[in-house]
């Protein structure tokens, strides 16, 4: 439309101009008038345009932000599942490492905490739609400044710093379970050599390195508490969950 009218003033500059039914002053006002109505022309539909860019733009953002909190709240329930995991693995392998010479594991405890000391726990994170809108180059039209810090802090360094100690005390427990597929051994046909071999000194220093997870659950607790940020942002910007359902 914006440019029909920029069309049609500018035929209209130019018949003003070569006009020989009015004087010369005439056709300057005429003319002004007509140059004003092409610049007001043209300055409208670039805004108009910016307008419609920033409020798609906006569209996007809000999009994305809101499938992020589902994210979010989805790697935040993993998380606290696996905070348990490993304070569970914690304290098996410091009971086991702070047995005395000769002394015997006890049954029972071993037989509640079998998984944690055989099992490893590692996030997966839902970080695919980030990566998405990142690449995209939209990540900028978040135009809270903060959540978009927080957002890129939180998927480019708390969680790879995260995943480096889960990682690196998984190639721990790969090594304790080499050793014990290695040493174990079968004494009848119900039972093993499974909690001996667990206290020999080759094991207990390998159980050392897994007895610390503290390293790993504060950083878990440092992104739980990143997200938590994020979400309670996002929702005063659009709500809470359930104000969107209304």
């Amino acid at each position: 439309m914006a440019e029909q009218e920029v069309i049609k003033h500018t035929k209209a500059v130019y018949k003003i101009w070569n006009s020989k039914n009015h004087d010369f002053w005439h056709k300057v006002k005429e003319f002004f008038i007509e140059i004003f109505i092409i610049v007001f022309a043209i300055t409208l539909s670039i805004w108009f345009h910016s307008w419609s860019e920033h409020k798609h733009e906006q569209q996007d953002v809000k999009e994305f932000l809101i499938g992020l909190r589902q994210d979010l709240q989805h790697d935040m329930l993993e998380m606290k599942s696996d905070e348990i995991s490993y304070v569970m693995q914690g304290k098996i392998f410091t009971y086991l490492v702070k047995l005395k010479m000769n002394e015997k594991v006890n049954d029972d405890t071993l037989n509640n905490y079998r998984e944690f000391i055989l099992n490893t726990t590692a996030l997966n994170p839902n970080n695919g739609r980030f990566e998405g809108f990142k690449s995209s180059g939209k990540i900028t039209n978040i135009e809270d400044k903060f959540l978009q810090n927080s957002i890129l802090d939180l998927y480019q360094e708390d969680i790879p710093v995260l995943l480096s100690s889960t990682n690196s005390y998984i190639e721990r427990k790969k090594r304790l379970d080499e050793f014990l597929i290695k040493n174990r051994k079968r004494l009848t046909d119900s039972s093993s050599n499974f909690n001996e071999i667990l206290v020999i000194d080759e094991c207990r220093n390998i159980n050392r390195a897994l007895a610390n997870t503290e390293e790993i659950l504060n950083r878990y607790e440092n992104c739980i508490k990143k997200m938590e940020l994020i979400i309670a942002k996002i929702n005063e910007e659009y709500g809470a969950i359930k104000e969107e359902k209304k």
